[in-house]
């Protein structure tokens, strides 16, 4: 028989060692939830923002988180001005401008253009891509994707704006962060040959000209 009175016993866990132990599963446990919940709710709000908006082209544009409507404030002039046009909103949204619009037909430049041909443009239905320079290779590239080719759209740089992206058309305007907003599709779906006050006009047989005009006028 084995005499087990002998046997020498392991020594004791201390409670502290236990404590210890279980604050460590106990936080680990949290932060694991806390980071499947973080991404279920990222998840969430993709979803919410994925879904586009209904009825006529004026309440999609309504339904978008973002857009400003500057056309409850006042109508815009259709004026055409000689030279440079100062403009309340930058990049503008519509006002006084320049004899001859800039070519839309899915334009893609990569020099600033003058801001009151581009107003031009948007009269006859067209939506400005405007981002400013720096912004990183994948959202310009993803800009160009979405432009190039297509009517009624151009896209080009715009020194100082204060958002990285910006959407024109007459009488509105969306700013977002990256080019993988949803809302950028929503805005140019809803705006793009609508919000023209001279839809059918064309954006072809203007001008591929770069570079801003002299300060001559003030918008209305």
């Amino acid at each position: 028989m084995v005499d087990y009175t002998n046997t020498p016993r392991k020594p004791a866990v201390p409670v502290w060692a236990w404590v210890v132990g279980g604050l460590v599963v106990l936080l680990c446990l949290c932060a694991g939830v806390g980071g499947v919940g973080y991404y279920v709710w990222r998840a969430q709000q993709k979803d919410t923002q994925a879904v586009a908006p209904t009825g006529t082209w004026q309440q999609q544009l309504a339904g978008i988180d973002g857009v400003r409507n500057y056309l409850g404030e006042g109508p815009l002039s259709q004026d055409h001005a000689q030279g440079g046009v100062v403009y309340p909103q930058q990049p503008p949204i519509g006002g006084q401008h320049n004899g001859t619009w800039q070519n839309c037909s899915g334009m893609v430049y990569d020099e600033p253009i003058a801001s009151e041909r581009a107003v031009h443009s948007l009269e006859h239905g067209a939506v400005w891509i405007t981002y400013r320079p720096g912004i990183g290779d994948d959202d310009a590239r993803a800009l160009a994707a979405k432009v190039a080719g297509r009517d009624y759209l151009m896209l080009s740089p715009f020194p100082g704006q204060d958002a990285p992206i910006s959407l024109q058309a007459w009488g509105y305007q969306l700013k977002v962060d990256s080019a993988d907003d949803p809302r950028i599709d929503f805005f140019v779906n809803a705006a793009r040959q609508n919000a023209g006050p001279e839809i059918g006009a064309p954006c072809s047989g203007g001008t591929r000209q770069t570079g801003e005009l002299a300060p001559a006028g003030t918008a209305a």
